[in-house]
Protein backbone atom coordinates (compact mmCIF):
# COMPACT_ATOMS: atom_id res chain seq x y z
CA UNK A 1 0.00 0.00 0.00
CA UNK A 2 1.57 3.05 -0.81
CA UNK A 3 1.59 6.17 1.56
CA UNK A 4 0.98 9.67 0.74
CA UNK A 5 3.63 11.56 1.45
CA UNK A 6 2.52 15.38 2.44
CA UNK A 7 4.86 18.45 3.17
CA UNK A 8 4.14 21.61 5.20
CA UNK A 9 3.21 23.83 2.36
CA UNK A 10 4.06 27.30 2.90
CA UNK A 11 3.63 28.74 -1.00
CA UNK A 12 2.03 31.90 -1.91
CA UNK A 13 0.09 30.82 -4.67
CA UNK A 14 -1.49 28.27 -5.89
CA UNK A 15 -1.46 27.04 -2.48
CA UNK A 16 -2.20 24.31 0.32
CA UNK A 17 -6.07 22.82 0.39
CA UNK A 18 -7.89 21.75 3.31
CA UNK A 19 -6.62 17.99 3.75
CA UNK A 20 -10.68 17.11 4.67
CA UNK A 21 -11.58 18.78 0.78
CA UNK A 22 -8.60 16.82 -0.94
CA UNK A 23 -9.92 13.60 0.18
CA UNK A 24 -13.72 14.47 -0.47
CA UNK A 25 -12.72 15.64 -3.91
CA UNK A 26 -10.66 12.12 -4.28
CA UNK A 27 -13.73 10.13 -2.71
CA UNK A 28 -15.92 11.59 -4.57
CA UNK A 29 -13.99 11.86 -8.38
CA UNK A 30 -15.07 9.24 -10.07
CA UNK A 31 -18.49 9.38 -9.03
CA UNK A 32 -20.32 12.27 -8.52
CA UNK A 33 -23.33 11.43 -5.87
CA UNK A 34 -24.43 9.24 -7.69
CA UNK A 35 -23.98 10.42 -11.47
CA UNK A 36 -21.30 8.17 -12.49
CA UNK A 37 -19.33 10.33 -13.49
CA UNK A 38 -16.61 12.40 -12.31
CA UNK A 39 -17.47 16.65 -11.54
CA UNK A 40 -14.92 17.10 -14.59
CA UNK A 41 -17.32 14.72 -16.96
CA UNK A 42 -20.39 16.94 -15.80
CA UNK A 43 -22.27 19.26 -18.61
CA UNK A 44 -22.17 22.56 -16.79
CA UNK A 45 -26.34 22.59 -17.66
CA UNK A 46 -26.99 19.25 -15.88
CA UNK A 47 -28.84 19.88 -12.68
CA UNK A 48 -25.98 18.05 -10.44
CA UNK A 49 -23.56 21.10 -11.78
CA UNK A 50 -26.52 23.74 -11.18
CA UNK A 51 -26.99 22.10 -7.84
CA UNK A 52 -22.99 22.77 -6.96
CA UNK A 53 -23.15 26.47 -8.41
CA UNK A 54 -25.79 27.09 -6.14
CA UNK A 55 -24.45 25.66 -2.94
CA UNK A 56 -21.64 27.38 -3.11
CA UNK A 57 -22.83 30.63 -3.80
CA UNK A 58 -25.11 30.11 -0.34
CA UNK A 59 -22.45 28.85 1.44
CA UNK A 60 -20.58 32.28 0.20
CA UNK A 61 -23.66 34.11 1.08
CA UNK A 62 -23.91 32.72 4.44
CA UNK A 63 -20.11 33.39 5.29
CA UNK A 64 -20.39 37.06 4.09
CA UNK A 65 -23.78 37.58 5.38
CA UNK A 66 -24.80 38.86 1.92
CA UNK A 67 -28.32 40.17 1.33
CA UNK A 68 -30.18 40.24 -2.41
CA UNK A 69 -28.53 43.46 -2.70
CA UNK A 70 -25.64 41.08 -4.10
CA UNK A 71 -25.26 39.49 -6.72
CA UNK A 72 -22.59 36.38 -7.02
CA UNK A 73 -20.08 35.76 -10.04
CA UNK A 74 -18.10 33.04 -10.69
CA UNK A 75 -15.83 34.09 -13.22
CA UNK A 76 -12.93 32.79 -15.62
CA UNK A 77 -9.28 34.89 -16.06
CA UNK A 78 -8.47 35.33 -12.70
CA UNK A 79 -8.23 38.74 -10.05
CA UNK A 80 -5.67 39.75 -13.36
CA UNK A 81 -8.80 40.07 -15.48
CA UNK A 82 -10.56 41.71 -13.23
CA UNK A 83 -8.01 44.37 -13.13
CA UNK A 84 -9.72 45.16 -16.82
CA UNK A 85 -13.06 44.31 -16.02
CA UNK A 86 -13.67 46.61 -13.05
CA UNK A 87 -12.84 49.69 -14.94
CA UNK A 88 -14.55 48.61 -17.92
CA UNK A 89 -18.07 48.00 -16.22
CA UNK A 90 -17.80 50.82 -13.49
CA UNK A 91 -16.14 53.42 -15.45
CA UNK A 92 -17.82 55.82 -17.48
CA UNK A 93 -16.16 57.79 -20.93
CA UNK A 94 -14.17 60.34 -19.26
CA UNK A 95 -14.30 59.79 -15.54
CA UNK A 96 -11.23 58.92 -13.44
CA UNK A 97 -10.60 55.59 -11.12
CA UNK A 98 -8.18 56.39 -8.03
CA UNK A 99 -6.39 53.84 -6.27
CA UNK A 100 -4.27 53.17 -3.57
CA UNK A 101 -0.60 51.38 -4.40
CA UNK A 102 0.46 49.23 -1.57
CA UNK A 103 2.63 46.76 -3.96
CA UNK A 104 2.80 44.65 -7.22
CA UNK A 105 -0.62 43.62 -7.33
CA UNK A 106 -1.97 47.13 -6.52
CA UNK A 107 0.30 48.34 -8.98
CA UNK A 108 -0.74 45.86 -11.98
CA UNK A 109 -4.68 46.22 -11.41
CA UNK A 110 -3.96 50.20 -11.83
CA UNK A 111 -1.74 49.95 -14.66
CA UNK A 112 -4.68 47.51 -16.53
CA UNK A 113 -7.09 50.37 -15.43
CA UNK A 114 -4.93 53.13 -17.25
CA UNK A 115 -4.97 51.53 -20.61
CA UNK A 116 -8.76 52.52 -21.22
CA UNK A 117 -8.97 55.72 -19.10
CA UNK A 118 -7.77 58.00 -16.52
CA UNK A 119 -6.66 56.69 -12.85
CA UNK A 120 -5.03 58.35 -10.06
CA UNK A 121 -2.66 56.96 -7.19
CA UNK A 122 -4.46 58.20 -4.24
CA UNK A 123 -2.18 57.09 -1.87
CA UNK A 124 1.18 55.07 -1.72
CA UNK A 125 3.90 53.51 0.71
CA UNK A 126 6.25 53.13 -2.47
CA UNK A 127 8.79 55.38 -1.09
CA UNK A 128 9.28 53.04 2.36
CA UNK A 129 9.43 49.61 0.26
CA UNK A 130 5.91 49.03 0.95
CA UNK A 131 6.16 48.07 4.37
CA UNK A 132 3.14 49.12 5.96
CA UNK A 133 0.07 50.58 4.96
CA UNK A 134 -1.18 54.36 4.52
CA UNK A 135 -3.38 55.62 6.96
CA UNK A 136 -6.69 57.26 6.01
CA UNK A 137 -5.56 60.71 6.45
CA UNK A 138 -2.57 60.11 3.61
CA UNK A 139 -5.47 58.91 1.42
CA UNK A 140 -6.14 61.79 -1.63
CA UNK A 141 -9.99 60.53 -2.66
CA UNK A 142 -11.47 62.61 -5.55
CA UNK A 143 -15.34 62.71 -4.66
CA UNK A 144 -16.02 62.40 -8.03
CA UNK A 145 -14.36 59.26 -9.13
CA UNK A 146 -15.86 55.91 -10.33
CA UNK A 147 -15.01 54.42 -7.66
CA UNK A 148 -11.80 53.56 -5.76
CA UNK A 149 -9.48 50.79 -5.84
CA UNK A 150 -7.42 48.92 -3.02
CA UNK A 151 -5.58 45.50 -2.33
CA UNK A 152 -6.92 44.43 0.71
CA UNK A 153 -3.31 41.85 1.66
CA UNK A 154 0.14 42.08 -0.12
CA UNK A 155 1.71 39.24 -0.75
CA UNK A 156 4.71 39.77 -1.94
CA UNK A 157 5.60 42.37 1.10
CA UNK A 158 3.35 40.93 3.77
CA UNK A 159 1.00 43.52 4.34
CA UNK A 160 -2.28 43.59 5.18
CA UNK A 161 -4.96 46.47 5.58
CA UNK A 162 -6.30 46.29 9.27
CA UNK A 163 -9.72 47.40 7.64
CA UNK A 164 -11.07 48.85 4.39
CA UNK A 165 -10.17 52.73 3.81
CA UNK A 166 -13.63 54.70 3.33
CA UNK A 167 -13.96 56.52 0.56
CA UNK A 168 -16.13 59.83 0.03
CA UNK A 169 -20.20 59.24 -0.45
CA UNK A 170 -21.01 57.81 -3.46
CA UNK A 171 -17.42 56.31 -4.71
CA UNK A 172 -18.16 52.59 -4.85
CA UNK A 173 -14.93 50.95 -2.92
CA UNK A 174 -13.44 48.32 -5.16
CA UNK A 175 -11.25 45.24 -3.23
CA UNK A 176 -8.81 42.52 -4.65
CA UNK A 177 -8.92 40.16 -1.75
CA UNK A 178 -7.13 37.41 -3.57
CA UNK A 179 -5.07 36.05 -0.65
CA UNK A 180 -6.84 37.19 2.40
CA UNK A 181 -10.80 36.35 1.46
CA UNK A 182 -12.81 35.07 4.20
CA UNK A 183 -9.80 34.86 6.84
CA UNK A 184 -11.53 36.94 9.06
CA UNK A 185 -15.17 38.96 10.17
CA UNK A 186 -15.63 41.47 7.60
CA UNK A 187 -18.66 43.60 7.41
CA UNK A 188 -19.68 43.36 3.14
CA UNK A 189 -21.66 46.41 3.04
CA UNK A 190 -18.88 49.41 2.83
CA UNK A 191 -18.10 47.98 -0.54
CA UNK A 192 -19.25 47.71 -4.10
CA UNK A 193 -17.25 45.31 -5.72
CA UNK A 194 -15.21 42.65 -4.30
CA UNK A 195 -13.29 39.70 -5.99
CA UNK A 196 -10.57 37.44 -5.55
CA UNK A 197 -8.76 35.01 -7.58
CA UNK A 198 -9.41 31.29 -5.77
CA UNK A 199 -5.96 29.53 -6.16
CA UNK A 200 -4.48 31.20 -2.50
CA UNK A 201 -7.73 30.70 -0.11
CA UNK A 202 -10.34 29.31 -1.68
CA UNK A 203 -9.80 27.00 -3.88
CA UNK A 204 -7.73 25.24 -7.19
CA UNK A 205 -6.39 28.33 -9.67
CA UNK A 206 -9.29 28.77 -12.32
CA UNK A 207 -12.07 30.66 -11.43
CA UNK A 208 -12.33 33.99 -9.77
CA UNK A 209 -14.96 34.77 -7.16
CA UNK A 210 -16.87 38.31 -7.41
CA UNK A 211 -19.40 39.85 -5.36
CA UNK A 212 -21.01 43.10 -6.50
CA UNK A 213 -23.58 45.54 -5.26
CA UNK A 214 -26.67 44.67 -7.66
CA UNK A 215 -26.97 48.48 -8.14
CA UNK A 216 -23.47 48.67 -10.44
CA UNK A 217 -24.41 45.94 -12.65
CA UNK A 218 -26.72 49.17 -14.38
CA UNK A 219 -23.14 50.96 -15.08
CA UNK A 220 -21.79 48.62 -17.85
CA UNK A 221 -21.93 50.37 -20.99
CA UNK A 222 -23.21 49.07 -24.55
CA UNK A 223 -20.77 47.00 -26.25
CA UNK A 224 -18.65 45.14 -23.90
CA UNK A 225 -17.17 41.64 -24.84
CA UNK A 226 -19.40 39.32 -23.33
CA UNK A 227 -17.22 37.62 -21.35
CA UNK A 228 -16.17 40.81 -19.60
CA UNK A 229 -19.63 42.00 -19.15
CA UNK A 230 -20.76 42.30 -14.80
CA UNK A 231 -24.13 42.77 -16.31
CA UNK A 232 -24.60 39.72 -18.71
CA UNK A 233 -22.54 37.05 -16.60
CA UNK A 234 -24.85 38.02 -13.36
CA UNK A 235 -27.98 37.28 -15.73
CA UNK A 236 -26.98 33.98 -16.78
CA UNK A 237 -25.86 33.30 -13.36
CA UNK A 238 -22.21 32.87 -14.15
CA UNK A 239 -23.42 30.29 -16.96
CA UNK A 240 -23.13 32.30 -20.06
CA UNK A 241 -20.24 29.83 -21.22
CA UNK A 242 -18.83 26.71 -20.03
CA UNK A 243 -17.08 27.65 -16.04
CA UNK A 244 -14.40 26.22 -15.00
CA UNK A 245 -16.28 23.64 -13.51
CA UNK A 246 -14.29 21.13 -11.25
CA UNK A 247 -12.50 24.66 -9.75
CA UNK A 248 -16.39 25.77 -8.70
CA UNK A 249 -16.63 22.28 -6.90
CA UNK A 250 -13.91 22.33 -5.49
CA UNK A 251 -14.27 26.06 -4.47
CA UNK A 252 -18.16 24.90 -2.78
CA UNK A 253 -15.92 22.18 -1.13
CA UNK A 254 -14.31 24.92 0.99
CA UNK A 255 -16.94 26.58 1.55
CA UNK A 256 -18.66 24.41 3.04
CA UNK A 257 -15.15 23.18 5.23
CA UNK A 258 -15.04 26.92 6.49
CA UNK A 259 -19.02 27.33 7.48
CA UNK A 260 -18.34 23.85 9.37
CA UNK A 261 -15.75 24.87 10.96
CA UNK A 262 -17.57 27.99 12.52
CA UNK A 263 -17.23 30.19 9.82
CA UNK A 264 -15.18 33.74 9.73
CA UNK A 265 -14.95 34.42 13.68
CA UNK A 266 -13.50 30.99 14.29
CA UNK A 267 -11.41 30.90 11.01
CA UNK A 268 -10.12 34.78 12.16
CA UNK A 269 -8.91 33.26 15.49
CA UNK A 270 -7.03 30.31 14.12
CA UNK A 271 -5.20 32.48 11.81
CA UNK A 272 -4.44 35.16 14.53
CA UNK A 273 -2.96 32.72 16.85
CA UNK A 274 -0.53 30.82 13.52
CA UNK A 275 0.28 34.65 12.92
CA UNK A 276 0.97 35.40 16.37
CA UNK A 277 3.77 32.24 16.64
CA UNK A 278 5.90 32.89 13.91
CA UNK A 279 5.69 37.04 14.28
CA UNK A 280 7.26 35.96 18.19
CA UNK A 281 9.17 34.01 16.97
CA UNK A 282 11.08 36.51 14.31
CA UNK A 283 10.42 39.34 17.16
CA UNK A 284 12.34 36.83 19.71
CA UNK A 285 15.22 36.02 17.36
CA UNK A 286 17.47 39.12 18.55
CA UNK A 287 17.16 40.63 15.21
CA UNK A 288 18.58 37.28 13.39
CA UNK A 289 15.24 37.06 11.70
CA UNK A 290 13.64 40.72 10.48
CA UNK A 291 10.09 41.02 9.22
CA UNK A 292 9.69 43.29 6.55
CA UNK A 293 6.64 44.69 7.61
CA UNK A 294 5.97 47.50 10.04
CA UNK A 295 4.07 45.95 13.06
CA UNK A 296 1.16 47.95 12.87
CA UNK A 297 0.50 46.54 9.11
CA UNK A 298 1.46 43.01 9.57
CA UNK A 299 -0.37 40.33 7.09
CA UNK A 300 -1.79 37.50 8.73
CA UNK A 301 -1.41 35.87 5.67
CA UNK A 302 2.06 36.01 4.12
CA UNK A 303 5.05 36.58 6.59
CA UNK A 304 7.72 37.62 5.16
CA UNK A 305 11.19 37.83 6.56
CA UNK A 306 15.26 38.14 5.96
CA UNK A 307 18.03 37.03 7.18
CA UNK A 308 21.76 38.68 7.82
CA UNK A 309 22.81 37.52 4.27
CA UNK A 310 21.31 36.15 0.92
CA UNK A 311 23.90 33.48 1.55
CA UNK A 312 22.38 32.13 5.27
CA UNK A 313 18.63 33.11 3.19
CA UNK A 314 20.16 30.35 0.05
CA UNK A 315 20.89 28.25 2.90
CA UNK A 316 17.40 28.77 5.14
CA UNK A 317 15.44 27.44 2.03
CA UNK A 318 17.71 24.19 1.04
CA UNK A 319 17.66 22.88 4.79
CA UNK A 320 13.84 24.14 4.85
CA UNK A 321 13.04 21.98 1.78
CA UNK A 322 14.89 19.20 3.17
CA UNK A 323 12.78 19.03 6.70
CA UNK A 324 9.52 19.17 4.13
CA UNK A 325 9.14 22.93 4.79
CA UNK A 326 8.04 24.08 1.14
CA UNK A 327 7.21 27.63 -0.72
CA UNK A 328 9.42 29.48 1.69
CA UNK A 329 11.30 31.51 -1.28
CA UNK A 330 10.50 35.39 -0.99
CA UNK A 331 9.27 36.65 -4.36
CA UNK A 332 11.97 37.20 -7.05
CA UNK A 333 11.05 41.20 -6.98
CA UNK A 334 12.38 41.01 -3.60
CA UNK A 335 14.02 38.27 -2.01
CA UNK A 336 14.01 37.16 1.40
CA UNK A 337 11.78 34.35 3.08
CA UNK A 338 8.21 34.23 2.44
CA UNK A 339 5.33 32.47 4.65
CA UNK A 340 2.36 31.84 3.52
CA UNK A 341 0.08 30.31 5.98
CA UNK A 342 -3.48 30.54 4.35
CA UNK A 343 -6.76 29.21 6.20
CA UNK A 344 -5.60 26.34 5.11
CA UNK A 345 -2.52 25.67 6.65
CA UNK A 346 -2.61 24.09 10.36
CA UNK A 347 -1.17 25.37 13.28
CA UNK A 348 0.77 22.08 13.18
CA UNK A 349 2.91 23.47 9.94
CA UNK A 350 3.34 26.77 11.84
CA UNK A 351 4.76 25.28 14.67
CA UNK A 352 6.82 23.26 12.78
CA UNK A 353 8.37 26.00 10.93
CA UNK A 354 8.72 27.92 14.10
CA UNK A 355 10.77 25.20 15.72
CA UNK A 356 13.09 24.74 12.30
CA UNK A 357 13.75 28.44 12.81
CA UNK A 358 15.04 28.17 15.82
CA UNK A 359 16.82 25.22 14.94
CA UNK A 360 18.75 27.32 12.52
CA UNK A 361 19.47 30.04 14.15
CA UNK A 362 21.32 27.68 16.81
CA UNK A 363 23.33 26.68 14.52
CA UNK A 364 23.99 29.42 12.06
CA UNK A 365 23.71 32.58 14.13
Amino acid sequence: MTTTRRVHNFGAGPAILPLPVLEQVQAELLDHAGTGMSVMELSHRSAAFKEIIEQAEADLRALLNLSSEHAVLFLQGGASLQFAMVPANLRPTGASADYVLTGSWSRAAMKEAGKGGSVRTVGSTESSGFDRIPSQGELDFDPKAAYAHFTSNNTIYGTQWPTEPKTPPGVPLVCDASSDVLSRPLDIQPYGVLYAGAQKNLGPAGVAVVVIRKDLLERPPGGLPALMDYRLMAEKQSLYNTPPTFAVYVVGRVLKWLRELGGLAEIGRRNETKAGLLYDAIDASGGFYRGHAQKESRSRMNVTFRLPSEDLEKQFVKEAEAADLAGLKGHRSVGGLRASIYNACPIESVQALVAFMADFKTRRG
